[in-house]
């Protein structure tokens, strides 16, 4: 897999969006789509069984700040589906964050007979269930599983995902860290497939960089105690940190911030996995700007490439203008992808409509909405849905091959703000 340039800069594999741009695209007045809109058309004439979709997202654990983002998502794609003549019903569930929890729900979708499953959100939790999903032929589409693992993983061809992988990831931060001036680096993960995944990738990338390595560090991510972790950062004389870590990791920041190496005292970087945000609150509920000189690499929640319209839509959907929208276009992007697999196939059956998943997202005639785009399916067409997550052009591994990053700080508030995006492709 290579990163290919996507810009004119010839010192750089990415290509830097203007952050205004991402205002200008808010509301489908100002910006236009192929197809993109919230309104109901006439419904394609496809005679089509319930297609029945269960999700597989994380209502409890470490990671339940993302429940309300993705499921919101996912039932306001079902409302636009069903809305444009489709036939979907939606089943739910709980991942949480154990590989017990996971496995009870999916038993329990594949017992409703559910021919595809949105989630999990984890890397690792979706791997502890994969082989019982591919197995019973059912697709698996994750909107937020981000270790390299699936990309040569033996899935039977079932599984796929609408985020990227850290491989793409790990050049993002290793560039943000280096660019801020850090040549020391501290890197604290879960030791969890998530964790090891984008560590090492970083690593790499960051020694590429010519930035030193000076400690990396795995953690239980059901510890008890992190002081031993911080500890031997304050020792190594770190002059940049980088925290791969779920809802735990407010306890490190906060024993990080005690020992005078928190975002205020040096440069702290942190993945997707735990920037949420009520962050703040964990980390020190008396303090909303706690967090302030952090930053966040995370697959683009508005990205400029993206159908624009969905942010506003989202919003509107959810009624709450501050509402959390981390992979909330991916999740999105999921199950309307799916739905067009489904529509190509003219079958509900796992097994007829698998192999259209990646052809729906490239080579065909563009269009960016569940509406828009069966209307060409019924006209006969080849399709290239580009959604709200970007233009996709899924892999053969089934995963995106054109992404954006949001570049992201926090404010005095507790609120990330983006400040920065990055477009990486690969080949």
């Amino acid at each position: 897999m290579t990163v290919m340039r996507t810009s004119k800069p010839v010192a750089r594999t990415l290509r830097r969006l203007p952050v205004p741009a991402l205002a200008l695209c808010l509301l489908a007045a100002a910006c236009g789509s192929s197809g993109g809109t919230s309104e109901a058309t006439e419904p394609a004439s496809l005679p089509m069984e319930e297609l029945v979709v269960g999700y597989l997202l994380p209502s409890t654990g470490a990671l339940a700040f993302l429940n309300e983002p993705m499921v919101r998502a996912v039932e306001m794609a079902l409302d636009e589906i069903n809305a444009a003549g489709g036939r979907v019903r939606l089943i739910s569930g709980d991942s949480g964050s154990s590989a017990d929890v996971a496995s009870t729900t999916v038993d329990d979708l594949l017992a409703d007979s559910v021919s595809a499953i949105v989630g999990a959100a984890a890397s690792g939790i979706s791997l502890s269930v994969l082989d019982k999903v591919s197995g019973a032929e059912v697709v698996m589409i994750a909107p937020s599983n981000t270790s390299p693992t699936f990309t040569t993983y033996d899935d039977g061809g079932y599984y796929f995902r609408t985020s990227p992988s850290d491989v793409l990831r790990a050049q993002v931060l290793a560039d943000l860290v280096t660019e801020d001036g850090v040549t020391d680096v501290g890197i604290v993960y879960r030791a969890d497939d998530y964790g090891r995944n984008l560590a090492a990738e970083l690593e790499s990338r960051l020694t590429d960089n010519g930035v030193n390595i000076k400690e990396s560090i795995a953690y239980d991510p059901v510890g008890a105690s992190f002081v031993a972790e911080i500890h031997q950062l304050l020792e190594s004389g770190v002059n940049g940190i980088v925290l791969i870590a779920f809802s735990e990791g407010a306890k490190i920041i906060a024993g990080m911030i005690e020992a005078e190496i928190g975002p205020s005292d040096i440069p702290l970087f942190l993945g997707d996995g735990i920037a949420g945000d009520s962050l703040w609150k964990s980390v020190d509920a008396t303090n909303p700007a706690v967090l302030v000189g952090a930053k966040v690499a995370a697959p683009s929640s508005a990205p400029e490439d993206g159908e624009p319209t969905f942010p506003a839509r989202f919003l509107a959907f959810v009624g709450d203008d501050d509402a959390e929208m981390i992979y909330s276009p991916q999740a999105y992007d999921a199950l309307v992808i799916v739905a067009l697999a489904s529509r190509a196939a003219g079958s509900t059956m796992a097994t007829d409509f698998v192999g259209e998943i990646n052809d729906v997202t490239r080579g065909g005639t563009k269009c960016s909405s569940y509406a828009a785009c069966v209307e060409l399916i019924s006209a006969g067409e080849d399709i290239d849905y580009d959604g709200a997550s970007g233009p996709l052009e899924f892999t053969e591994s089934g995963e995106p091959s054109v992404v954006t990053y949001d570049i992201s700080g926090f404010n005095a508030e507790g609120k990330r703000e983006v400040i920065d995006q990055i477009a990486v492709a690969i080949n």
